[in-house]
């Protein structure tokens, strides 16, 4: 595989170029771009960016989040304090899509390279800032990174040890990687504008918004709760009761539930009273639904300690696989309960989500969950670049830089 990264003509987005300015885990905006063929240069300063010596795990003395961060893409470095350098990325831009900012806002105006700036040299140019916590507000300027968007957002209650300390409970990150989630869908939009009008457009995206938004079910229903309850109440089958909002009030259910399986867990779903009936049905204990039949959609039994013992004693009696096989053969929804490390022996899983390997990006990686159905394949990504790798070929191949300009780029320092 190629070191350098020249999208296919096939891909979805070829012919799409990125400019990156990024630290950190806010780079992954443009890797969704990346992933589906856009040609995304990483601009660093000479020193690179210290995302290859964060978290855990190192790979071959570079961290896996830079690996998986800035696979497919291309590095050059530039000193942007240096008039030359700040030169040569508005030659970058003059050909771009799109500039991302992926630092605190108005990091790239303070160089002159904010978007008036730039869409005066490229009208055309969809100009991103994804940030922590925004370009407004009283903690737009506070230092942050990691999980302190989903703190903020309330989707992480304190834990304590058992000496009472308290700790940060295992669960996913969500505004580091829904944010630049969310960027990505802003540009696609914003490039599809520029193409159709001529023009271009300025967007920010904070982390900590995204957390939010993420969890905007459960932000929602206790907003709603805020209203007169005669107005909104719970659902009929609850007696019209307000639960609790999200899976806290999933805490009492019975017919929607996790359940131990003869060798660990399986969830399991038959809120509708059809998918019920199938299940006592497909066990042979029909008595059950002649008992507690309950209503047609969203009855969970909430709070039936008699069923929900007699379910824990059925779901006893199969293997995890087994209920997933009586799942299909019975038309009641049961489903795997997996963890991160357990998920890829799921043969769902390894259907869906074939690794790209090691000698391609470093590190088994998964790949984007966009699969083409029509149009051929997406191009695997190359490995992550090492800092400035492609400074040269990027000059020349898209600057139409010589080699005389670029050895005075050079000796300048403009590069580092």
């Amino acid at each position: 595989m190629s070191d350098s990264v020249p999208p296919s003509a096939s891909s979805l987005l070829s012919g799409v170029r990125v400019i990156e300015s990024s630290l950190l885990g806010p780079g992954q905006v443009a890797t969704f771009l990346s992933d589906m063929g856009a040609d995304v240069i990483k601009v660093e300063p000479p020193s690179g960016d210290y995302i290859r010596q964060m978290t855990w795990p190192i790979v071959n003395d570079v961290s896996l989040l830079h690996l998986h961060t800035h696979r497919g893409k291309r590095s050059i470095t530039l000193d942007l304090k240096s008039d030359e350098g700040v030169e040569v990325y508005k030659d970058l831009v003059r050909s771009a899509d799109v500039v991302v900012e992926a630092m605190r806002p108005g990091s790239m105006a303070r160089l002159g390279l904010g978007y008036d700036d730039l869409v005066a040299i490229n009208p055309k140019l969809v100009f991103l800032t994804i940030s922590g916590y925004g370009a407004t507000g009283p903690y737009k300027d506070l230092p942050s990174h990691g999980i302190a968007y989903d703190t903020w957002a309330g989707m992480i209650p304190p834990a304590y040890d058992d000496e009472g300390f308290c700790h940060i409970p295992e669960m996913p990150n969500i505004g580091i990687n829904v944010g630049p989630m969310l960027g990505a869908v802003g540009l696609l939009a914003g490039i599809i504008k520029a193409r159709e009008t001529g023009r271009g457009c300025q967007m920010e995206v904070a982390q900590s918004d995204a957390a939010a938004y993420m969890d905007w079910y459960r932000i929602e229903t206790w907003k709603a709760y805020e209203r007169p309850e005669d107005e909104v109440t719970g659902n009929a089958a609850d007696d019209y009761e307000r639960r609790a909002p999200g899976l806290a009030g999933m805490r009492e259910g019975v017919r929607y539930q996790i359940y131990e399986s003869a060798d660990g867990h399986v969830l399991f779903m038959a809120s509708e009273q059809a998918f019920w009936k199938n299940f006592c049905e497909g066990v042979g204990r029909p008595e059950l639904f002649e008992r507690w039949p309950g209503s047609k959609y969203a009855d969970h039994a909430r709070g039936n300690r008699e069923l929900q013992a007699e379910l824990r004693d059925i779901f006893k009696t199969r293997t995890s696989e087994e209920w997933i096989a009586f799942s299909g053969e019975a038309n009641t929804p049961i489903a795997p309960v997996n963890n991160a490390k357990t998920v890829v022996d799921d043969p769902q899983f390894q259907d869906r989500f074939p690794f790209y390997g090691v000698e391609d990006v470093g590190a088994e990686q998964l790949p984007l969950p966009v699969k083409m159905v029509n149009g051929g394949p997406e191009p695997a990504p190359t490995m992550a670049p090492t800092v400035g790798q492609h400074t040269d070929e990027v000059m020349a191949d898209v600057l139409g830089y010589d080699e005389g300009r670029v050895a005075q780029l050079r000796e300048s320092g403009t590069f580092g």
